[in-house]
C-alpha cells in the first residue's frame, strides 16, 4: 500500500484484511456517497415506498458487515460494491412482496396508504435484477461496467479507472451491455 493512500484507501485496506472496525470507521466518511447511491437507487424503483433513503443505506451496511473477506481498491470500487448490494436489497424486497401478494403466509401491516408497490413495478425490479444476473453469467465485465455506470453512479472515466481499462474498452462495452439488456428486458413477456 503506498504511503500517500487516502484516508478511506487505508480504511478499506484494513477493513479487506478483516479488521471489522475499518468499516464502522469508513462508513461516517462515505456516508454522503452513500445517501447519493440510495437517491439513485430509489429513483430507479420509483414505486418503492417502504423503504426510504437512509433505511436502504443502513440495510446496506448491515449487508456489507456479513461479505466474507474482499479486496477492495479505493473508493469507487467500495462505491460499486455498495451500489450492487442496494440493487440486492430493493430486488429482495420487490420479490418478498411479490410473494407475500401471491399468498406468502406472513402477516403484513400496512402503515399508510400508497406504501405498496403496483405488481407491475414488483415484476419490472424483478425482471430487471434478472436480466442483470444472465448479463452477469456471460459477460461479468460488461455486467460490471453497467452497474458501476448506471447504478453505483460513475462517470466513464471513474468507471474506466476502477476496472482498469481503457476509457473506448468502457464505452465501447457499455454500448453492448446496454443493447444486449434493451433487447433482453424487451423479451420479457410482461413488459
Amino acid at each position: 500500500m503506498p504511503s500517500a493512500a487516502s484516508p478511506i484507501t487505508s480504511l478499506l485496506h484494513r477493513w479487506s484484511e478483516g479488521d471489522s472496525r475499518a468499516l464502522d470507521q469508513l462508513v461516517p466518511i462515505v456516508y454522503d456517497s452513500l445517501r447519493l447511491l440510495a437517491r439513485q437507487r430509489l429513483q430507479g424503483a420509483p414505486a418503492e415506498r417502504s423503504l426510504n433513503t437512509t433505511a436502504l443505506v443502513h440495510e446496506a451496511y448491515i449487508r456489507l458487515v456479513d461479505v466474507p473477506k474482499i479486496s477492495l481498491r479505493d473508493r469507487s470500487h467500495f462505491l460499486s460494491l455498495a451500489s450492487r448490494v442496494m440493487r440486492c436489497l430493493l430486488a429482495d424486497h420487490a420479490r418478498a412482496r411479490m410473494a407475500a401478494k401471491r399468498g406468502g403466509g406472513a402477516a403484513v401491516l400496512e402503515l399508510r396508504e400508497g406504501t405498496w408497490m403496483a405488481d407491475e413495478d414488483l415484476d419490472s425490479v424483478v425482471e430487471l435484477d434478472e436480466a442483470l444476473k444472465r448479463l452477469e453469467a456471460m459477460d461479468p465485465r460488461q455486467s460490471q461496467i453497467l452497474e458501476q455506470r448506471y447504478f453505483g453512479g460513475l462517470s466513464l472515466e471513474e468507471t474506466a479507472e476502477a476496472m482498469g481499462l481503457s476509457l473506448a474498452t468502457v464505452k465501447r462495452e457499455l454500448r453492448s451491455a446496454r443493447a444486449w439488456l434493451l433487447a433482453e428486458l424487451k423479451n420479457e413477456p410482461s413488459l
